[in-house]
């Protein structure tokens, strides 16, 4: 299979299908995704969020995850400045954006940090459609989300699905990550549907907002590459 992993990352997909745990916040969140087959895993900072973590806490987690497992900061429209903190202090392989940064700022991190970056595109409809060839066209990778509802708090984790049939078999130019809405019970289903060879869970594989639970988050895995 082709390598889907951002290039200059230095990493590779363990196997089958790539998944990404995201939203980790304790070392048990760590083993559990790393043990489990994960490929990447996602550290949340944003304050908004019930899976925010501290730059510190952040450092221990990621300084226990196995090698060839990539290391994710999720950032919304952070400054340079909390990049700068954050970079300097967390071992990390991808910068995922998760904001309303335009193109132009994708471009920007890329070049300020040396990392390859991770652009998130909410879809809702096909009027969304442009936007990712926009993306795609300045970042290493693309993770398409669900677009949250108008007056939410929180850009992801929000638990819903957009119709995949919208984004079926497409190429973008670049990887590609699917997320929003998937659990253990639909993974199959949309990896299927879509064509996706690497897929985002957070709130899926949660017994409580930004508590993981195991079993779950090996079930997605399974469910995934099954």
């Amino acid at each position: 299979m082709p390598v889907l992993i951002a290039p200059g990352s230095g990493l590779a997909p363990r196997t089958g299908i790539s998944v990404k745990i995201c939203g980790l916040s304790t070392p048990a969140d760590v083993h559990a995704a790393a043990s489990g087959g994960a490929s990447y895993v996602g550290f949340v900072f944003f304050a908004k969020s019930p899976r925010n973590v501290s730059i510190d806490t952040a450092r221990e987690l990621a300084l226990d995850v196995p090698l060839g497992v990539a290391k994710v900061a999720l950032v919304v429209n952070a400054s340079d400045e909390e990049l700068d903190a954050i970079t300097a202090a967390v071992p990390l392989d991808i910068l995922q954006l998760h904001g309303s940064e335009t193109p132009a700022r994708v471009a920007e991190v890329k070049a300020r940090y040396g990392l390859p970056v991770m652009k998130a595109v909410g879809v809702a409809d096909a009027d969304d459609l442009p936007a990712l060839e926009s993306y795609a066209a300045v970042a290493d990778q693309l993770l398409i989300d669900a677009k949250p509802p108008k007056g939410a708090e929180l850009p992801g984790g929000n638990g819903l699905a957009f119709d995949w049939r919208l984004i079926a078999g497409r190429d973008f130019g670049v990887p590609w990550m699917l997320a929003g809405g998937l659990t253990p019970d639909n993974v199959a289903r949309a990896v299927l549907m879509t064509g996706a060879r690497q897929v985002d869970v957070s709130s899926g594989v949660e017994s409580a907002p930004g508590v993981k639970d195991t079993a779950l988050i090996h079930a997605f895995v399974r469910g995934a590459q099954e």
